[in-house]
């Protein structure tokens, strides 16, 4: 019972939250999807004939795009006429179609979705309205796709937004778990993701040719940007073994000195583009080159590109942990640094390993960010390393060492997404959210703590003895 509570007691936590998040935001859900157009154009068809003309009006943005194709492109299979698309940027775009449509042939169906009815043209008494004034619009009936009842929480959408956002924690996670079960520990992520990502944007810009880098251009950007955070791992990795300093000085000081290093960068090359004239604030460095952002933009199968690489990288990693001798080593030094030094584990290159493996998931992660956001960020990934660090300890990794699973550390960086975005729609400032993540880490710690003594264990299990005797009692009354 022990070893289930400890190995699989995130993943009720975790199961929990989805629980708990799915009940409070329980709501009518208005779709626009490609499956949801299919229907709606279907049903226009069933309604009006094969004949029948359709004014398509959705927003001007991709998913609108998406879904205003799906419309068309099922009308057309049916039989049906779109007579215009319209993209529009404000209602007022509605009304000038409908305008410029009612002087020609009858139209009978305006497809949109629940925000378009919401615009005033498409309103039933402003298009009453305009069909007095054109004939051609008195049979004119709106459409939208039929809303439902279902959580706002578990939409496709909202989960893929909730993960492919927290990507980056997830990643940076993975070294982390390595570090902690050493018995260390890593504050310098955050900062060397913003080194990351600000080199990344000066090498592509200055050395490559911005928008007109090649596809080797960029990745070679990328490297150098990962790279140097990998090396600023190494450091760590080397001041804490060779020199014997304690992990939290050392990795304390590579955070302020990369942090320092990504505005001082920032700041001279905003100098440097205005003539080498007064520095001023730090600003991000924006990356011109449109393949660049389809690396944490884009998708593949219709999931985030962040998420598959996750994912991928958690299977590495895993493999690692589980079924290599490098990995046996790791448990070894965190469990006993000397016995595993008299036991032939060379502690030195573990622990140097697992600082640079961290500080080239942090460096990956300024990559990410910087696609994302199209630009070098100087102040991107401030107070990373405490949902890092929540992360990793909420999974299930002891800070003493020794003790940790990949996959538990998944479903920790799965917890602090589902949490952080529960928070966001809740509307909690991100100042308030550091009190929720830091009050994560000590409840996670001291869970820790009193799973090693006998009476904190006997404390956790007391839910559990207690629902036992409940259903013992309910099956002899039976």
């Amino acid at each position: 019972m022990k070893r289930l509570f400890s190995e699989y007691g995130s993943v009720v936590v975790f199961l929990l939250l989805c629980g708990y998040y799915s009940v409070v935001t329980w709501s009518e859900q208005h779709p626009t999807t490609a499956a949801a157009g299919r229907a709606m154009a279907r049903l226009i068809v069933a309604t009006h004939g094969a004949d029948s003309d359709t004014l398509i009006v959705v927003r001007d943005t991709m998913a609108d795009r998406v879904f205003a194709a799906a419309i068309a492109g099922e009308l057309e299979r049916s039989g049906g006429r779109v007579r215009e698309t319209v993209f529009a940027k404000a209602p007022v775009d509605a009304g000038r179609a409908l305008r410029r449509i009612g002087s020609g042939e009858p139209l009978q169906a305006v497809a949109t979705h629940h925000a378009g009815t919401q615009w005033g043209p498409l309103k039933a008494d402003r298009l009453a309205r305009l069909a007095g004034q054109f004939s051609s619009l008195r049979a004119t009936r709106v459409y939208a796709p039929e809303s439902y009842m279902w959580p706002s929480f578990l939409t496709w959408s909202n989960l893929l937004n909730v993960f492919k956002n927290n990507a980056d924690i997830a990643i940076i996670a993975i070294g982390m778990t390595m570090v902690i079960i050493t018995a260390g520990i890593d504050l310098s992520v955050g900062s060397l993701l913003a080194l990351s990502g600000v080199i990344t944007a000066v090498m592509i810009q200055r050395l490559w040719g911005g928008a007109h880098a090649s596809l080797g251009g960029l990745v070679a950007g990328c490297l150098i940007g990962a790279g140097i955070c990998a090396l600023g791992g190494t450091l760590n990795g080397i001041m804490v073994t060779v020199c014997h300093i304690p992990a939290f000085v050392v990795t304390l000081a590579m955070m302020m000195v990369a942090r320092g290093l990504a505005l001082i960068i920032a700041v001279d090359y905003q100098s440097f583009l205005s003539g080498g004239g007064a520095k001023g604030t730090p600003e991000a460095v924006k990356i011109d080159h449109e393949a660049f952002g389809s690396f944490s933009n884009g998708e593949l199968l219709g999931i985030p590109n962040p998420i598959l690489l996750t994912l991928l990288l958690y299977l590495l990693a895993h493999v690692l942990m589980t079924s290599t001798p490098l990995g046996r080593y790791i448990y070894a030094v965190g469990g006993n640094r000397e016995a595993a030094r008299l036991s032939g584990v060379p502690v030195m290159v573990v622990l140097i390993f697992v600082y640079t493996l961290c500080g080239a998931f942090a460096g990956l992660s300024g990559v990410m960010d910087a696609s994302r956001f199209e630009g070098g960020r100087p102040n991107a990934g401030e107070l990373y390393e405490l949902r890092v660090i929540a992360a990793v300890v909420v999974g299930g990794t002891s800070l003493a060492g020794g003790e940790g699973r990949i996959f538990g550390t998944l479903v920790g960086a799965g917890i602090i997404a589902i949490i952080q975005n529960g928070l966001n729609m809740q509307g909690v400032a991100t100042y308030e959210q550091m009190v929720v993540f830091g009050s994560l880490i000590l409840a996670a710690a001291m869970v820790d703590q009193l799973k090693k003594s006998v009476w904190g264990l006997r404390l956790l299990m007391l839910p559990q003895r207690l629902l036992t005797r409940v259903l013992r009692g309910r099956t002899r009354r039976g």
